[in-house]
């Protein structure tokens, strides 16, 4: 990790939080991934918060022992730039900096994201943070990457949400939440994002990793999905899209 107060906005009655989102995804050194979770569960979860941004969900890759992904979201890329320039140069990230970093081979692989429509981001009004003794959640998170062709985020947005969602959610794969690419410069350029990408992420939650399996076996036979919503996503694909499996860490807020 390289270089709360929870936001939220209202949209339609319901409380939806964090316009802006960080998709973080490190790769650790090999054997280091409990050392960096106990590091950011015990420490380093309040004080990010403290400085105005949500710390939304730390996972576990289930495909990737040596992989830690986190959701970290702000009220906009102002609130952005002042909440990171708050916390990296404040006492808690000074203390625990260089242990945090030496588990680290790589933290640079961060997406920037918005909600996909208005009503797409992350809705935690009945979440709560558990104590950092709890016993690790046995849920499942799935965030999909759609690696897309320039400029077609808003309509393939715009065709998920009317084809898709609902073959998804039919097959229990109910969406938590949808992105897109939040183009606007990097405020804190002292920690990179990807430019230049153009991608819809999907959030899903599954109670175990079978559940997930059967979701991805009910689409693969589900002669609607395949042939017919699938070839219509595929149109706007620039190259195959991520899955990553991703189990929560004790003090996630997701699922």
């Amino acid at each position: 990790m390289s270089e709360g107060n929870r936001t939220t906005h209202v949209v339609g009655g319901s409380r939806l939080f964090s316009p802006v989102v960080e998709l973080r995804q490190y790769t650790l050194k090999s054997g280091r991934r409990e050392d960096l979770i106990r590091i950011f569960d015990t420490h380093l979860v309040e004080p990010q918060e403290e400085t105005g941004m949500t710390v939304i969900g730390q996972f576990r890759d289930l495909d990737w022992p040596d992989r830690f992904v986190w959701l970290r979201g702000f009220e906009d890329m102002e609130a952005r730039h002042a909440a990171l320039s708050a916390f990296y140069s404040g006492l808690v990230w000074t203390a625990y900096r260089d242990a945090a970093n030496e588990t680290m081979i790589d933290s640079d692989d961060v997406l920037l994201l918005t909600p996909a429509w208005p009503d797409s981001a992350f809705d935690l009004s009945g979440a709560a943070r558990d104590s950092a003794g709890r016993k690790a959640s046995y849920s499942v998170v799935a965030a999909t990457i759609f690696h897309l062709l320039p400029g077609t985020e808003v309509d393939f947005a715009a065709t998920f949400a009317e084809e898709a969602r609902q073959r998804l959610a039919r097959h229990d794969g109910e969406l938590l939440a949808a992105f897109v690419s939040e183009h606007a410069e990097n405020t804190y350029p002292r920690l990179p994002v990807r430019a230049g990408e153009n991608v819809f992420v999907v959030f899903q939650a599954f109670t175990d990793a079978m559940a997930m399996a059967n979701h991805d076996a009910a689409l693969a036979a589900d002669p609607v999905w395949m042939h017919g919503v699938l070839p219509v996503l595929e149109r706007y694909f620039a190259r195959p899209s991520e899955r990553l499996r991703l189990a929560p860490t004790a003090r996630s807020l997701l699922p």
